[in-house]
């Protein structure tokens, strides 16, 4: 029997189980839902035993499928949503819901560990500055509003890490999703003695940390019975699911380049060494290939802006698209197609989410500048398209600055499939647009590592050139020069509005009655 590798993708609306054939071919693909609960305004949790519950749901899926069978995995890969603080107790119960990545209760704790350890130290250490995205200050958050459930804790770990412990009963964890808690000295791959002394955290409730392709433990006989795979089987390690995407995409070698076009925005770069933007404006991690770094930045909303502008603007396109049984994202891009580059003027900012590359900002606000009565809908659908081009340029363009030559960028997430998109993104980033054979994100990347860990593939890179090709390019135009020139003018609005985002914020937070209207939401 021919062995295949199962990719388990822990995400934020549900998880994603792929089975991955030994040449890379997909074999099958189940998922399962769970909820996310909001019991405060800025707060997102989920029950991780809701994850647990959707595991098995999947994997049982799987396995009643037409020629699908469990019984052909020889190994499992973990990856999923990073940041979650998921606290244990001595039995490996949760003491509470798990706070999750985009929560924002923990900005005063943010602000107090910087503080402490102090802003240029923790960069060093950590290759970013502390978010209320990331683990550490989640669990400063802990101790101090919620102390029984802090002095019941006795294990922290992060999502995907849940899921190993219910598989195994081991309490793992990997470097690339670790890179993610401020905890973890990125540049040594090892927790940092200093930011767990700062912040007074029991070091033994942090997990023994592998590299990503590395077998941590086996599919113990209970895991085995509830889920339909085999007793004994390697799990390995895993990775965070932004490192997990780009090992899918093929971006593993130093100087590759990915951008997913999700609801969020992502340029991902591998690096040749440990080195981080002294600035903190973009994020440096231990990426999923063993001994290699990446650099990260992201975009709240990036085909979250398009969905906005669809949603609010788009009931024409959406009934067209019901009675032709088209998609309304394909009817609104080929409309933004008649408008032309620059839209007259028109700009886009795409902040409907606060930002977080290059301007760490969550009182900064979407903005569309420059509108005459000259500008017609396709004019306003076309800026959102290049508004989100220009801040992932944002990105790009951080990436140079440590010192990476960019010629071409592999393009992932639904954003992709627009032709319309792919052309506009290689003239404002002026790069070569790639598309790739793979479309399972992060699932398949983990089920590549998993490959690697069983000893079919020698190496992450070696798993990549035998499964992962190049489909498609779409090469800068004649609209670069002039994107180019208009980059500068979309560069200039940020600062200044700046003070009158944070003002409008206030504002808004003094007619409320109540703060923290902006932080994030």
């Amino acid at each position: 029997m021919e062995p295949a590798f199962l990719g388990i993708d822990i995400g934020t609306s549900g998880v994603k189980a792929l089975l991955v054939s030994h040449d890379g071919s997909v074999l099958a693909s189940a998922g399962a839902e769970y909820p996310l609960r909001s019991p405060h305004p800025l707060w997102a949790e989920q029950d991780p035993r809701d994850w647990w519950d959707a595991v098995r749901k999947a994997l049982r899926t799987l396995d009643g499928m037409r020629s699908v069978s469990l019984r052909r995995v020889s190994a499992v890969g973990l990856t999923g949503q990073m940041h979650g603080l998921v606290a244990l107790d001595v039995r490996g119960e949760p003491v509470r819901p798990c706070i999750l990545w985009n929560d924002q209760r923990t900005f005063r704790e943010c602000a107090r560990i910087t503080e402490a350890v102090g802003a240029d130290r923790i960069l060093r250490i950590t290759g970013k500055p502390v978010l209320p995205n990331f683990t550490a200050p989640k669990l400063l958050w802990l101790r101090v509003n919620e102390p029984d459930a802090y002095a019941r804790t006795a294990h922290v770990l992060l999502p995907k890490d849940y899921i190993r412990y219910r598989l195994t009963g081991a309490m793992h964890g990997d470097v690339s999703d670790a890179s993610g808690t401020s905890l973890l000295d990125v540049g040594t791959r090892r927790w940092s003695d200093e930011m767990i002394a700062a912040l007074e955290i029991p070091y033994p409730w942090l997990p023994e940390l592998y590299e990503s392709p590395q077998v941590t433990a086996a599919v113990s006989p209970e895991a085995a019975r509830e889920t339909g795979l085999r007793e004994g089987i390697p799990v390995v390690a895993g990775a965070g699911d932004q490192a997990a995407e780009a090992v899918g995409a093929g971006v593993v070698a130093p100087g590759d380049v990915s951008l997913a076009l999700g609801t969020s925005g992502v340029v991902f770069a591998a690096l040749p060494s440990y080195r981080y933007d002294a600035a903190g404006r973009i994020h440096t991690y231990c990426h999923a290939v063993p001994g290699g770094w990446h650099v990260m930045g992201v975009m709240l909303s990036a085909g979250g802006s398009l969905r906005w502008y669809r949603d609010t603007f788009g009931d024409t396109e959406k009934s067209a698209a019901s009675a032709r049984g088209a998609d309304a994202y394909d009817i609104l891009t080929a409309e933004a197609a008649e408008a032309p580059p620059g839209c007259d003027g028109l700009l886009f900012l795409p902040y409907l989410s606060g930002e977080r590359t290059p301007h760490a900002d969550p009182s900064a606000r979407g903005v569309f500048f420059g509108f005459t009565l000259r500008h017609r809908k396709a004019h306003f659908t076309r800026a959102v398209l290049e508004g989100v081009g220009f801040g992932l340029r944002d990105a790009l363009g951080l990436v140079r600055s440590l010192g990476l030559r960019v010629d071409s960028v592999r393009a992932t997430g639904g954003g992709i499939r627009s032709a319309v998109w792919r052309r506009i993104l290689a003239d404002i980033l002026g790069v070569d647009i790639l598309t790739v054979n793979t479309a399972h994100g992060a699932a398949f990347g983990a089920a590549l590592l998993a490959g690697t860990g069983a000893g079919f593939f020698a190496s992450v890179e070696e798993a990549v050139a035998r499964t992962v090709l190049v489909t498609g390019r779409e090469t800068a135009g004649e609209a670069s020069l002039f994107y180019e020139r208009l980059y500068e003018r979309y560069s200039a609005l940020y600062p200044a509005l700046r003070g009158e985002f944070t003002h409008m914020r206030e504002f808004l937070e003094r007619e409320a009655g109540k703060g923290g209207e902006g932080e994030g939401e």
